[in-house]
């Protein structure tokens, strides 16, 4: 599997306070199997989808409970590189880029207007080892009540191009070459107030409403949906730690696609 060029979505994790009760959500809900517990690399767990590699779950360090949220890494061909770029757009770094043994470097941080995201350098450990399997990442989207901020950050930082959608809803797509990578919605009053800026995650499954079903049997909230799409037939779910994540089938898609519009 070739690296990822820079600005791509390439891999997925989160932290839970209760690793046992991640693994049987996110195995009963996606189908995900799980690789052992490295305890030299704080408890980091891989989850699997068809035998290939889509994500992972880890237990906290000291001081780092709370409310779990998926964190989306976007690939780096110099981590240290794009820290720098970070900075000088507004952002701010959480963790300096830190090499993980072999495996790559990473960093975390916020842009601008409260998102917070990882960066990954590939060493062994190239990312996603597929798109595509049921129980996969296939997209990812912005959420934030600050669109100027991260519309503006996002491109220099990564050097996307920008389209906006066409309609009511205030909702952009960055682009690499012709290949759509990350959208951006603006969060509206629908959302609550005590719910900050994050990167919502989306996880392929083969029927949207089973899946759902799967979810809150084990726990899990309903927070939208399910509904169809162009894109797809989708829902968004709380896992019972609090992680917000995005299930959606492909195949069952609704209507014509938005139209869009170039920006800048």
């Amino acid at each position: 599997m070739a690296v990822a060029p820079e600005g791509t979505p390439c891999w997925a994790d989160a932290v839970f306070d209760d690793l046992d009760a991640a693994k049987d959500f996110y195995g009963h809900v996606l189908g995900w199997t799980f690789g052992e517990t490295s305890l030299d690399e704080g408890g980091y767990t891989q989850a699997y989808a068809g035998g290939k590699a889509v994500a992972a779950v880890v237990p906290p360090m000291p001081g780092q409970e709370g409310t779990p949220q998926w964190c989306l890494y976007l690939a780096a061909q110099d981590a240290s590189a794009t820290a720098a770029r970070i900075r000088e757009q507004g952002g701010e770094l959480l963790m300096e880029p830190v090499r993980v043994a072999d495996h790559g470097t990473m960093c975390l941080a916020r842009d601008p207007g409260g998102v917070v995201f990882g960066v990954w350098q590939a060493g062994t450990h190239e990312g996603f080892q597929t798109t595509e399997t049921p129980g996969a990442y296939c997209w990812a989207e912005v959420h934030t009540r600050e669109p100027e901020k991260s519309d503006a950050f996002f491109p220099a930082v990564f050097g996307y191009r920008s389209k906006q959608l066409e309609g009511e809803m205030d909702f952009r797509v960055f682009d690499l070459g012709e290949r759509s990578v990350l959208g951006r919605m603006r969060m509206t009053d629908d959302f609550p107030p005590e719910v900050p800026p994050y990167i919502n995650v989306y996880f392929t499954v083969e029927d949207c409403d089973a899946a759902v079903a799967r979810a809150t049997e084990r726990g899990g909230v309903l927070r939208f949906g399910p509904t169809d799409s162009p894109f797809g037939r989708f829902a968004v779910v709380g896992d019972p730690q609090g992680a917000t994540f995005s299930v959606i089938d492909l195949t069952t898609t609704k209507g014509e696609m938005p139209g869009t519009e170039p920006v800048g």
